[in-house]
């Protein structure tokens, strides 16, 4: 069984993906969280919007420590006045640096109508260069699947979203068929 630091069974895994296409942006997030190898929680919420409804989050990892991450980025969307990137680039830089950040266990996606991107713990922020984007346990399998929906179909940002996750959710046990779908236009 997978442990943390405490020794104690770590609440893991999902899948959370973005896509751009057509000048609007999509996320989806399942919404399984399992603790050691039991699914105690099949409806979690892991993508939402924020700053008014402007900009999309996503999480993976740990929740406790996902939700610290988000709420620093929060506090860096305000201070930037809606500038994703700065904003990202202040996240990351602070949890670099910061002795309490490098302890979280997570990563997050963010977006607005412009971009796409990755913050990681280790001080990456990161732009795709095909429009898509995924993390988690499930989010090799969803990102193929959405590369593939966006060079040989006509579904929306949010429709190949979905149908990604679904297709991460059929192949991966730590992510499940529970999909939260948001959209900027």
């Amino acid at each position: 069984m997978s442990k943390n630091n405490g020794n104690f069974p770590r609440i893991r895994s999902t899948t959370v993906l973005a896509v751009k296409k057509d000048g609007k942006v999509a996320m989806a997030g399942d919404g399984q969280v399992t603790l050691g190898e039991t699914v105690c929680k099949g409806n979690a919420r892991k993508v939402r919007k924020i700053y008014d409804g402007k900009i999309l989050t996503g999480f993976a990892g740990s929740v406790a420590d996902a939700f610290t991450l988000l709420d620093r980025f929060e506090e860096k969307i305000k201070e930037f006045h809606g500038d994703l990137t700065r904003a990202a680039v202040a996240l990351a830089k602070a949890w670099r640096t910061d002795r309490t950040l490098q302890k979280l266990e997570a990563m997050l996606l963010v977006a607005d109508k412009e971009k796409i991107l990755l913050i990681s713990g280790d001080g990456n922020v990161i732009e795709p260069e095909n429009d898509v984007i995924a993390i988690g346990s499930g989010g090799n399998y969803a990102y193929s699947a959405a590369l593939a929906y966006l060079d040989g179909s006509s579904y929306s940002a949010a429709e190949i979203a979905e149908k990604s996750l679904r297709i991460a959710g059929d192949i991966c046990i730590y992510t499940n068929s529970h999909i939260t779908v948001e959209e900027l236009n």
